[in-house]
């Protein structure tokens, strides 16, 4: 089992920046990749960044050059920094564990862009 609590969430202004945090616990050795999703209001829920124990990344076309996905070793941390932040970028962002044969989701963290 894989326990993921997300923070860093909250109110930013368009052209600002963000930092979200990924907690994981319990089984942590079993993480192999860690991903960030968001869903937006009416929309689907998608992947932002996505990490995996031996390094390797990937972004949504809609966020590359803007965000930044990193954790450290252990994947027990995982991170996503977010830079000129638009108003289109609102929405719950999600963290993600695949570990095993299993996924485990955070309860999400609200990221609202306005002035």
């Amino acid at each position: 089992q894989v326990q993921l609590v997300e923070s860093g969430g909250g109110l930013a202004q368009p052209g600002g920046s963000l930092r979200l945090s990924c907690a994981a616990s319990g089984s942590i050795f079993s993480i192999y990749a860690v991903g960030w999703y968001r869903q937006g209001p009416g929309k689907q829920r998608e992947l932002v960044a996505g990490l995996t124990r031996g390094g390797r990344i990937n972004y949504a076309d809609s966020v590359k050059g803007r965000f930044t996905i990193s954790g450290d070793n252990g994947m027990n941390m995982v991170y996503l920094e977010m830079n000129s932040l638009k108003s289109e970028d609102t929405a719950v962002y999600y963290c993600k564990a695949e570990a095993g044969f299993q996924n485990y989701w955070g309860q999400g963290t609200q990221v609202t862009v306005s002035s």
